[in-house]
C-alpha cells in the first residue's frame, strides 16, 4: 500500500512519519502479533524489564489521539487534551479521516501499550508507563487552528500535565520552527522533560530530518529495517540524529482494536519514547540531560556505520538493556544540543523583563524609570555650562558694551565742542 502521509495547506504544513501500512491483519489469536515485535527481545527491551517496566513514569503522545476501546490502552491513559478544535476534551477522539486518525493508537500501543490479554496483542517498550493522549489536526481534520499553535499548546499541556517523556511521530519537513516552539521546547527542557521525535522518511519525500527532530535538545530517532539495516523508504537522514530503531516490519492497534503492519520512524520514536520511561523509571531523579546520554552512550554502533555519531544511525541502535543498567558517566548539558543557547545567538532575542511575584502569579514588571534629572536635553544649557560659561561671558560682553557706547559717546561730545 503507498504511503499515507498527507501535507498541511497552512503556513507550517506537517506529516505523520509512517510509510507502508497492510490493514487488517487481524489473526484469530493475538500471539502472531506479540511474536511480530522482534525488537522486544533484539533491542535488550525484554531483558530491561527484568530492571523495569516503565512504572511511575508517563508519556504523552502528540498526534491524533489514543482512541477508547483497544485492550491495550485499558488503565493506561491518565490525562488528555485536544489541540485541534475538532475533537473531544479527553483527547481520546482520534482526529482526522481514515488515514489519519489510527496513527495516535498505533504510535501508543508501541510505546506502552498493555497487551491484550496475556501474551496477546501489542505490549510497548514500557507497558506500565502511563500515557497522556493530545490530539491535534492534521489535513482531513478540519481543523482551523495553526499547527504552530496547536503543537505549542500541545507541548505545555504535557508538561503541566506530568509528562516526563513527550513522543512527536510528525515533521514538518523543514529545518526552521516557529518562534512559538522555542518557548514551548525551552518550557519543556526547564521542566526536566525528555522530548523524541521522529527523524521523518525519504520514502514521503522528507529527504532531511525537519523540525521538531532539528530543534536541539530533542532526541531524535532514524528508522532501520528487521536486519539493522539504514532504512532507505522508512527513515531520513541528518546530523541531529541521535539513535536508531525499528521502522519496518512494525505492528500497532487501530481504534477498532484490529492489528496494522505498517512502517515508518512514526514507529521507531514511541519504542525509544518507551525506553526513555524505563531509564526515568529506574533512575527517578535523574535529569533529562542524563536521560539522553544514556540513550546514547549505550547504543550499539552499527558495522558500517563510520563516524559515531553518523548522519545514518546517530550514536547507533537503542539498547534497553544497557540504558537501564550500565555504568555510564554523568553529564552537565544536554548532548544533543542547548536550545536556550541557540535562541540568545539565532533569535537576537532580547531578554524578557524581570517579573515580579503575587497573589495571583508572576506579571511582567515594568522597566526601571529613569530620573528625569539625570536625562539631559542637548539643546538645554546645563548648570555647569551656566555657571562657567554663559554667565562670565554675559557679563564680560556687558562691561565691553558699556565701554564702547561711552567712548561712542564721548566722541560725538568732543565733535560738537569742536564745532563751536
Amino acid at each position: 500500500m503507498p504511503s499515507k502521509n498527507r501535507v498541511l495547506p497552512a503556513a507550517l504544513a506537517a506529516v505523520f512519519v509512517f510509510g507502508s501500512v497492510t490493514a487488517g491483519v487481524t489473526p484469530a489469536h493475538a500471539d502472531p502479533v506479540r511474536d511480530a515485535e522482534y525488537w522486544l527481545a533484539n533491542y535488550g527491551v525484554t531483558e530491561a524489564w527484568n530492571t523495569t517496566r516503565g512504572a511511575g513514569t508517563t508519556i504523552a503522545v502528540i498526534d491524533t489521539g489514543i482512541a477508547n476501546g483497544p485492550a491495550e490502552f485499558n488503565g493506561a491513559v491518565v490525562a488528555g487534551h485536544d489541540a485541534s478544535g475538532v475533537g473531544s476534551p479527553d483527547g481520546r477522539t482520534p482526529v482526522g479521516g481514515a488515514d489519519e486518525n489510527p496513527h495516535g493508537s498505533w504510535v501508543a500501543s508501541l510505546a506502552a501499550g498493555r497487551g491484550n490479554g496475556e501474551g496477546n496483542g501489542v505490549i510497548g517498550t514500557a507497558p506500565e508507563a502511563n500515557l497522556i493522549s493530545i490530539s491535534v489536526g492534521f489535513q482531513s481534520s478540519g481543523s482551523t487552528v495553526p499547527f504552530a499553535d496547536q503543537i505549542a499548546d500541545a507541548v505545555r499541556f504535557a508538561v503541566d500535565n506530568g509528562a516526563d517523556v513527550i513522543n512527536m511521530s510528525l515533521t514538518t519537513n523543514t529545518l526552521d520552527w516557529p518562534e512559538s516552539w522555542d518557548d514551548a521546547f525551552s518550557y519543556a527542557n526547564e521542566n526536566n522533560v525528555v522530548v523524541v521525535a521522529a527523524a521523518g522518511n525519504r520514502g514521503s519525500g522528507t529527504e532531511q530530518i525537519g523540525a521538531p527532530a532539528t530543534i536541539p535538545g530533542v532526541l531524535v530517532v532514524a528508522g532501520v529495517d528487521p536486519s539493522g539495516a539504514a532504512s532507505w523508504n522508512a527513515s531520513s537522514q541528518g546530523i541531529t540524529l541521535a539513535v536508531a530503531a525499528p521502522s519496518e516490519e512494525l505492528v500497532g492497534v487501530s481504534p477498532d482494536g484490529s492489528y496494522v503492519s505498517w512502517a515508518g520512524t512514526s514507529g521507531a520514536s514511541p519504542i525509544v519514547a518507551g525506553i526513555a520511561a524505563l531509564v526515568r523509571s529506574r533512575f527517578p531523579d535523574m535529569d533529562a540531560a542524563n536521560v539522553i546520554q544514556r540513550l546514547i552512550a549505550t547504543a550499539t554502533p552499527a558495522a558500517d556505520q563510520g563516524d559515531v555519531p553518523s548522519p545514518i544511525y546517530g550514536y547507533g541502535y537503542v539498547n534497553a538493556a544497557r540504558a537501564v543498567t550500565a555504568d555510564v558517566q554523568t553529564v552537565d548539558a544536554n548532548p544533543m544540543g542547548d536550545l536556550a543557547a541557540w535562541i540568545t545567538q539565532h533569535r537576537k532575542a532580547e531578554a524578557a523583563p524581570p517579573e515580579i511575584p503575587t497573589d495571583k502569579g508572576s506579571v511582567p514588571a515594568l522597566p526601571p524609570i529613569e530620573k528625569t534629572a539625570n536625562v539631559h536635553n542637548p539643546f538645554l544649557p546645563t548648570t555647569e555650562s551656566l555657571l562657567y560659561v554663559s554667565i562670565p561671558l554675559a557679563v564680560f560682553l556687558g562691561t565691553a558694551t558699556l565701554v564702547v557706547l561711552g567712548a561712542i559717546g564721548a566722541t560725538r561730545q568732543f565733535k560738537r565742542v569742536a564745532r563751536r
